[in-house]
């Protein structure tokens, strides 16, 4: 019996990877879906590619879009990320590195894909437990967003689709969700969730998105496979 399609977004981080080989598991053909947004770093989008070769797709569409044009964040524009903050102070209000309506943009796309491809499914790796303190990572956007996409296309208006967004990793800490990946076998180590990476893709190791990957790989009593850059520091 053939498989059913599933939009899969992935940016070749910890999360994502985790939530394409969750997509595989169920039992869903995934179509991974990577963006070049304008993010300070193409590190994101050559781990994306390791991954979906990895893991096995059906098709990877690279989209090519420029979030510069609006600034705000400090992924995309001349604002600097912070570094070695306590994990405690991370959920306190909105980080710089929010980009404005990022997730309302990329399923805008996945739902476009989506509905080209007959599918009633879309997987993405928000996760509003383990810190984050996006607006776009919680349950109601989620569940709203997922109320206005069967409003919004032909396919669904017509009956022909009943679109699910699944958020497998919504209420899941960091370290369950390590956990959850090394049970579906998933190579942490080619995988880049830095939001400042060298120009080689080590991660720096110190911003919020390495010390809570760190955090989560040491809960589970390892340490974290991915290059860093005091990695290479320490071995000249």
């Amino acid at each position: 019996m053939a498989k059913h399609p599933a939009v899969v977004l992935l940016s070749g981080g910890l999360d994502s990877t985790t939530v394409l080989a969750i997509a595989k598991e169920r039992g869903f053909e995934p179509y991974a879906l990577t963006f070049r947004y304008g993010q300070r770093h193409e590190g994101e989008i050559q781990a994306a590619k390791r991954v979906a070769e990895h893991l096995g797709v059906a098709e990877q569409v690279i989209v090519d879009i420029d979030l510069r044009l609006f600034g705000g964040s400090a992924l995309t524009s001349d604002i600097a990320v912070p570094k070695g903050r306590a994990v405690e102070d991370m959920g306190e209000g909105i980080p710089v590195t929010y980009v404005p309506a990022r997730n309302t943009i990329f399923l805008s796309f996945a739902l476009a894909w989506a509905e080209v491809l007959g599918a009633d499914d879309i997987f993405i790796g928000v996760n509003a437990l383990d810190y984050s303190g996006y607006p776009d990572c919680r349950p109601e956007y989620i569940e709203a967003y997922q109320r206005m996409a069967n409003l919004a296309t032909k396919a669904g208006v017509e009956g022909n689709q009943r679109l699910t967004i699944h958020t497998p990793l919504i209420a899941l800490s960091k370290a369950q969700i390590v956990r959850e990946g090394l049970r579906l076998g998933v190579d942490y180590g080619i995988t880049l969730t830095c939001y400042d990476p060298s120009a080689d893709g080590r991660a720096c190791g110190e911003c919020d998105a390495c010390l809570l990957r760190q955090k989560g790989f040491a809960e589970n009593g390892m340490a974290d496979p991915a290059p860093y850059q005091s990695d290479s520091l320490a071995a000249s």
